[in-house]
């Protein structure tokens, strides 16, 4: 199965010689061919568990021998939060990818993880932490429907080294992603 297309108000990180982030938008154009990447969507901003899971990410992205960095992991976080928090959020936790605003929900629920949600008692709509890695033609090879924050990390490695993602010849990074 393919990842939906989308079209996404973003945060970009800083390009080389660079030092701000800067807001856009993200489709699914924009992605460079050949490269896996991973959309892992998270509930809110700037909370424990999303810092976690975003710290652990960015670690596995900069580290030089890192399987992420092996494969040429592209990393991009989805969350409903507008753009304005999400450059709080990366800049606090200086992230190392794009963070992508999702606040009509659209793109969620066409992966089925905007969901009904219980909270001590509480019933409310939001986002089911969960993870997409897919190959480097946009085809999704793994799913992890219910991602816990703290091990996250620990289930993209070792998907990353079990799973075949085909890497088509001559992928070139899209024009406003930089290859890592």
């Amino acid at each position: 199965m393919a990842f939906p297309a989308f079209d996404l108000p973003a945060l970009l990180p800083p390009r080389e010689g660079q030092e701000d982030y800067h807001p856009g938008r993200l489709t699914r154009q924009d992605l460079p061919e050949g490269r896996p990447w991973l959309v892992y969507f998270y509930p809110r901003a700037l909370t424990s568990g999303c810092t976690t899971q975003a710290c652990a990410l960015r670690d596995g992205l900069a580290a030089p021998e890192s399987v992420e960095r092996a494969h040429g992991l592209l990393v991009l976080g989805v969350s409903p939060d507008p753009v304005s928090r999400l450059k709080r959020f990366a800049e606090k936790e200086q992230l190392n990818f794009p963070l992508l605003s999702d606040e009509d929900h659209r793109l969620a629920a066409a992966c089925g993880v905007w969901q009904e949600k219980k909270l001590y008692g509480r019933v409310s709509m939001g986002i089911v932490r969960s993870s997409f890695l897919m190959d480097g033609a946009g085809i999704v090879r793994a799913v992890n429907p219910k991602v816990r924050a703290a091990t996250h990390h620990d289930w993209l490695r070792q998907t990353l080294q079990e799973t075949p993602l085909h890497q088509p010849a001559g992928g070139q990074a899209g024009a406003k992603l930089q290859a890592s």
